[in-house]
């Protein structure tokens, strides 16, 4: 990532938690979410009691759009947390500018972008913390749960060490209040043989990303990803994402035929049930909302074959006819 320090946890989501807690968020203050994410991104809310502010997404990329998250600055927000969604990486340079201009903090969630980077510049590396998962489906996934913060800020580091080991770095004498979230011994040497393979991984999800995108042009009912096929490493392609017409009757066919798919998200971040602390009903991120009823995440791994990238491909165009 090309930070200073970087510090183990035992997942993604405590990453994002600690960092939240290292800096002092806590209740009354507010933190922008994008309002199309995984749930982990905005569950530190509950034991922290700070405040979930959803910002709608940009409806090309589907990354946070940083013009709805300025208007929804307020003078208790203290930090933006942006998602490298889908493996995509945000314009690193803008979103540094926004958080300078606004002086909130900037934690990144790298959780699906191993490997991504903006102009050379890594994901991760560019906002005061940026949090990773190791979880086995990731870009770089262990055998189990695992997680990471990355920081250049010396202070931030020990105290995220402290906290992730019971507030202490002498044994037995507990400075301050922390909890039990180190590295797993085993993951982490399962990821040290596997992280020098990343390169190459991501090479081969950029490919089949391509060939499903060429395959996939011609048909009127769907949208592929938008991505630059100029810059390889700024789509590391976590997932491979439709916007496609008739979503449950396409999964339904092409499960019938071997294919599996998923929805990353079916359900904006501030519309589940259990997001109780946040007061934005249905219609306060537009396109989010919409997205969420139209997106299709088609097979994406790094072994997958140009074979089997065809036959879904051909089974799509099968099924729109």
């Amino acid at each position: 990532v090309g930070t200073n320090y970087a510090i183990g946890v035992a997942s993604g989501t405590d990453a994002l938690k600690l960092s939240c807690q290292v800096l002092g968020i806590g209740r009354g203050d507010e933190v922008l979410v994008p309002a199309n994410t995984f749930i982990a991104t905005a569950l530190g809310v509950f034991d922290l009691g700070f405040k979930l502010i959803p910002v709608d997404i940009d409806p090309t990329t589907y990354l946070m759009d940083l013009e709805d998250a300025g208007k929804k600055i307020s003078d208790k927000t203290r930090a933006i947390l942006p998602v490298h969604l889908y493996g995509q990486i945000m314009d690193l340079d803008e979103l540094c500018a926004f958080g300078k201009q606004h002086q909130i903090h900037i934690i990144e969630d790298a959780c699906q972008s191993h490997g991504a980077k903006w102009q050379g510049k890594s994901a991760g590396g560019a906002g005061e913390m940026g949090c990773f998962s190791f979880f086995p489906s990731k870009n770089l996934g262990a055998f189990g749960d695992g997680g990471m913060i990355t920081t250049n800020d010396e202070t931030l580091a020990q105290r995220l060490r402290m906290i992730r080991n019971y507030g202490s770095v002498r044994r037995y004498i507990h400075e301050i209040k922390g909890t039990n979230s180190r590295l797993d011994t085993l993951q982490a040497a399962v990821l040290q043989i596997k992280l020098p393979h990343l390169d190459e991984w991501n090479l081969n999800r950029y490919k089949a990303a391509c060939r499903y995108s060429d395959g996939l042009k011609s048909i009127k009912q769907l949208r592929t990803p938008a991505f630059n096929r100029e810059n390889q490493q700024g789509h590391v392609f976590h997932l491979y994402v439709i916007e496609c017409e008739e979503r449950e009757s396409l999964a339904q066919f092409l499960s019938k035929k071997g294919i599996s798919t998923g929805i990353h998200y079916p359900v904006t971040v501030h519309l589940h049930p259990s997001m109780t602390n946040t007061d934005f009903p249905r219609g306060a991120c537009p396109v989010a909302e919409g997205l969420a009823d139209r997106i299709l995440s088609l097979p994406m791994f790094p072994e997958i074959t140009n074979n089997q990238v065809d036959h879904v491909i051909e089974t799509i165009i099968k099924f729109y006819g």
